[in-house]
């Protein structure tokens, strides 16, 4: 008689000790330590990127809440807490790049929307955010992947205008937020800006 096969294992260990399951997540196993220390370590651009370090996740999602408080003037700090956590699934799936989205279709976004929904949930966000926050963390995100093509990965600014749009604003600390930096500069910058947006929520209205 055959061995049983066993099913393929589709839980990753968290270096936090917690095993997030990709199939069916829990909130209890979301660690903000671990979302910060594995994004720190995702290249943007499948590391396509001028200078000594990768431009992580961790520091993309920083500097799109940074874009996000420019262009929205009464952006709530639990909105904010949304656009910087919005890419937080790559810790566990990686940064699927547009090309090969394009290539594969949807087929991960399932997985990618199990995902965000447990790691909202367990930072006390809604599950499934309003059309009108998506609207604003995807503008953000595209103003970003704008700095960002044009800055680091070498792309023409009307180039990366036709895929990202061209933001209409200026950002005073952008070169800050542009500078590649190493890995656990990036994961304690990224916590940071989670432990402030978590003071203010804790505070006051969401």
């Amino acid at each position: 008689m055959a061995p049983r096969k066993e099913k393929p294992r589709a839980w990753q260990r968290m270096l936090s000790g917690r095993r997030l399951d990709l199939l069916d997540p829990s909130p209890l196993d979301v660690e903000i330590e671990d979302i910060a220390h594995g994004l720190a370590r995702v290249a943007r651009w499948n590391g396509q990127t001028h200078g000594p370090h990768i431009f992580s996740v961790a520091q993309h999602s920083v500097l799109v809440e940074h874009i996000t408080i420019a262009m929205e003037a009464k952006v709530t700090p639990a909105q904010r807490l949304m656009a910087l956590l919005h890419d937080a699934p790559e810790y566990v799936i990686g940064d699927i790049i547009s090309p090969f989205k394009a290539v594969i279709g949807d087929a991960y976004k399932e997985v990618e929307a199990r995902l965000i929904g447990a790691i909202h949930l367990r930072f006390s966000l809604p599950a499934r955010p309003s059309p009108a926050v998506l609207r604003m963390v995807k503008g953000a995100d595209r103003a970003a992947a704008f700095f960002e093509a044009t800055h680091l990965a070498g792309f023409a600014e009307e180039e990366a205008a036709r895929f990202f749009g061209r933001p209409d604003l200026r950002l005073r600390e952008l070169d800050q937020l542009m500078a590649p930096m190493p890995s656990d500069k990036a994961e304690d910058l990224f916590i940071s800006r989670f432990r402030a947006i978590e003071a203010e929520m804790s505070d006051g209205p969401r």
